[in-house]
């Protein structure tokens, strides 16, 4: 299983690497719709993002539209091998972490559990209708919302994939560690989970 998920990976990757820049910001702009028009888009709170690296869909457009009393966070990578979420406003410091992503730089007290968010969106590899998410492989984001799997673990916070139309596949096989979304969304439509 492992073989072929690395496989995927790399060719979906390349894929999403290739479109054109225009192609890429449109794109950004019409995922933003699809976010804000999701029945649990949250009107206050925090919601979770992230830095768009190795031609991720932006999320910039979504971010800037976001209600005035929503507080956009992006993750910062702990010692304890889970994401926290630091509120980042554009201009505001970042620095790499070990990976090359930059990361708000923020006092450790600052940092906001998985769970006091409404929403996080996370970017993915792949994904298929069933809302099965192929990440990168590192599992951060399935240790970080790992609590979601446990007997009666239901939103908040709501788990959005989003990437462009092209890395929709077939279907994915999903790992008993995996945590599933409870929706995607592309530019071009958005996909409703179901707990299981």
């Amino acid at each position: 299983m492992k073989a072929a998920r690395d496989a995927r990976r790399r060719e979906l990757r390349e894929r999403r690497r290739a479109l054109p820049a225009a192609t890429r910001i449109a794109a950004a702009e019409a995922l933003a719709a699809q976010l804000l028009a999701l029945p649990f888009s949250p009107a206050s709170g925090a919601v979770a993002g992230y830095w768009a690296m190795d031609g991720e869909i932006a999320l910039h457009a979504w971010q800037l539209r976001l209600p005035a009393a929503v507080r956009y966070c992006l993750p910062v990578l702990c010692e304890d091998d889970l994401l926290r979420f630091a509120p980042w406003r554009p201009g505001a410091p970042l620095a790499p972490n070990r990976f090359g992503i930059p990361e708000p730089v923020v006092a450790r007290d600052a940092l906001l559990e998985a769970s006091e968010l409404g929403l996080a969106v996370l970017p993915l590899v792949a994904f298929d209708a069933s809302c099965h998410r192929l990440g990168m492989g590192g599992g951060w984001y399935d240790r970080t919302f790992a609590f979601r799997n446990a007997p009666g673990g239901s939103p908040p916070p709501w788990l959005v994939g989003v990437g462009f139309a092209l890395q929709q596949v077939d279907a994915i096989e999903r790992a008993p560690w995996d945590v599933p979304l409870d929706a995607a969304c592309t530019e071009q439509a958005t996909f409703m989970g179901t707990r299981e």
